[in-house]
């Protein structure tokens, strides 16, 4: 069996001539890589806070490599998999580059390390091409079809510690096709292959190919190898199993289908790839573990994520060679430049391929919504409780925890689901995504904890990342006791009819509608009977319409230093919480939750 040295292609001949010098070569291959690189990596930054297909498992493992970042304790609710080696090395990466110091969010500090996986996989990806004889036009066809698929961009965006496992299996399979491997390049690819199995244990689904071309370049050092690796995973699923052996997330959406739908022609090219490929010796390995770990996604429970994670490098190296194996039988037999040239027959089916894929993209990249809020709605609910219930102990999900720990939280006041598993310890507030179903589902406790609860605050519009802040702990409800909201929208209309004061239209209509706090109902009455009162606007309080809860801040123009020494002189019940000059006049806030029974009949002034 022949060796497939970094420039042999196919046919089993050498693409360089002494025309063309080897310094040249290189200069153009590395011109070529670093375009590659400025593709993925350029997109996926774009991409990088596209908003779906949501993963729920990706809060486990940013929550998880915080902690071990932070020295912090921290169990999951469960359902996310297990990888110790997976998450120490997401923890290793942020805390290198300190990017939970400098992103927006502990997601996107996390992120960014699958940003870098991913412009590592591309590099690997062009190298293992080369080695195993593609042109440099078909190694970078591969590299394309990997960077710019919205499949790709979508998937590779989320913390997934398959993405991680993937760059290992690929290393190892660069050192195993490397033609002057030396005995210390097969301990290192052994190395890189147990990493990437105890990363995910989907990449043993790579040992069939990494043993097939061993095997084939010396059955010696195959079964070197294989002593090694076996050593390595006996120790590791065995004495060490408590600290290192991984098991796979529970399988959820997004589904096969849920990713397919990003880009058609990724399922259709790598169907074809993945068999065309057993009728080509050279890709005949990496066809076998393709289709393996594509028979997976059959399998009950098996995250469809994952596998997909690491079927993508895979099927464009496939497809590539493929094509570059069918053109190569139809080429001219004679040899010299014109042989290398690309022909009509190459520039032909590379305007068909780029035809399909474009077609399959024209959908794939307006579902990605690239969005430039490095946030979302769970900085914004930090944000609000940053406001209103500093320092008080919080009842969270796994991706509120990671949050509101990087934003100074102490984690000893944030209680995560697992803390449920007999009774919730005491918490005032809980912040959820959407309603908290499942896991209200799987910790009854934490539907106890909810039986007295009211949201306060709700932030995005996405059911899928929809942000829900609840008080917990309110008194019961009095079934008797009449509408607050009747009652408010009553002495609104009362308020409104007062001649001493003038409300702008939008005011007048969220005050005749009862959304506005019946402290400040009260407070512009009695300020009325002393001076005349304009009332430009009742400003929203972020998050806190969608929850129902009334607005509880006016903005107030003319006689303003009359008005701020009003509020600045209230007491008790009727203290504001702030009292502030704006441009466009004095802005008083109320704090949380009026006191019932404030609302009384009065006269208009």
């Amino acid at each position: 069996m022949a060796q497939h040295s970094w420039g042999t292609t196919f046919s089993g001949r050498s693409p360089a001539t002494p025309s063309e010098p080897a310094a040249g070569h290189r200069l153009l291959s590395l011109d070529i890589v670093l375009a590659l690189l400025a593709l993925a990596g350029g997109l996926r930054v774009l991409y990088l806070a596209a908003p779906s297909p949501a993963l729920p498992a990706e809060a486990a493992n940013v929550a998880h490599a915080y902690a071990l970042g932070h020295f912090t304790p921290f169990t999951d609710a469960g359902g996310a998999g297990v990888s110790p080696f997976g998450w120490w090395q997401l923890s290793a990466y942020t805390m290198v580059s300190d990017a939970f110091g400098r992103s927006a969010t502990a997601l996107a500090a996390v992120r960014e390390t699958m940003l870098v996986a991913a412009v590592a996989g591309a590099v690997l990806l062009w190298v293992l091409a080369r080695r195993l004889g593609l042109t440099r036009w078909a190694s970078a066809a591969a590299v394309v079809l990997l960077a710019a698929s919205p499949l790709a961009l979508g998937l590779q965006r989320l913390v997934v510690v398959e993405h991680l496992a993937v760059v290992w299996a690929l290393g190892a399979l660069v050192l195993v096709t490397r033609p002057d491997a030396r005995i210390r390049h097969d301990i290192y690819a052994a190395v890189c292959l147990l990493a990437a199995v105890l990363t995910s244990p989907l990449a043993l689904f790579f040992l069939p190919a990494a043993g097939w071309l061993l095997v084939r370049r010396a059955p010696v050092r195959a079964a070197l190898v294989a002593v090694l690796l076996n050593l390595g995973l006996g120790i590791a699923f065995g004495p060490a199993a408590g600290i290192l052996r991984p098991h796979l997330a529970a399988a959820g959406r997004p589904s096969v289908a849920d990713w397919v739908a990003l880009d058609p022609a990724w399922a259709v090219l790598s169907t074809f790839a993945l068999v065309a490929a057993l009728a080509v010796t050279s890709l005949r390995p990496f066809a076998v573990s393709g289709l393996l770990l594509a028979a997976t996604l059959a399998v009950p429970g098996v995250p469809h994520t994952a596998v997909l994670a690491l079927l993508l490098p895979v099927t464009p190296l496939l497809l590539a060679g493929v094509v570059q194996a069918v053109l190569r039988q139809r080429a001219p037999a004679h040899r010299g430049e014109a042989a290398r040239r690309p022909g009509k027959g190459v520039v032909l089916a590379a305007v068909v391929l780029v035809a399909i894929v474009a077609a399959g993209w024209v959908y794939g990249y307006p579902a990605l919504r690239p969005t430039t809020d490095r946030g979302g709605p769970l900085a914004d609910a930090q944000e609000w409780l940053r406001a209103n219930a500093s320092g008080s102990r919080v009842l969270v999900d796994d991706a509120a925890w990671a949050e509101l720990a990087k934003a100074g939280w102490p984690t000893g006041m944030l209680v995560p689901p697992a803390a449920c598993a007999a009774a919730c310890p005491p918490a005032e507030w809980a912040v959820f995504a959407d309603d908290a179903t499942d896991l209200r589902r799987a910790y009854p406790a934490i539907e106890a904890a909810f039986a007295n609860s009211g949201a306060t605050a709700v932030f995005g519009t996405d059911p899928a990342v929809k942000i829900t802040v609840s008080r917990l702990g309110l008194p019961p409800a009095d079934p008797a006791a009449p509408s607050e909201a009747s009652a408010r929208a009553h002495a609104g209309e009362a308020l409104q009819a007062s001649a001493r004061i003038t409300f702008a239209p939008d005011a007048a209509a969220v005050l005749r509608a009862g959304r506005v706090d019946p402290r400040l109902i009260a407070t512009i009455a009695a300020l009325a009977a002393l001076e005349p009162v304009r009332v430009a606007a009742f400003p929203e309080v972020p998050g806190e319409d969608p929850a129902g809860q009334p607005r509880r801040r006016v903005l107030l123009t003319g006689g303003e230093d009359g008005a701020a020494a009003f509020y600045t002189g209230q007491r008790d019940l009727f203290r504001p919480s702030s009292v502030a000059r704006t441009g466009g006049g004095v802005l008083v806030t109320y704090p949380l939750f009026a006191p019932p029974g404030l609302l009384v009949p009065f006269s208009s002034p």
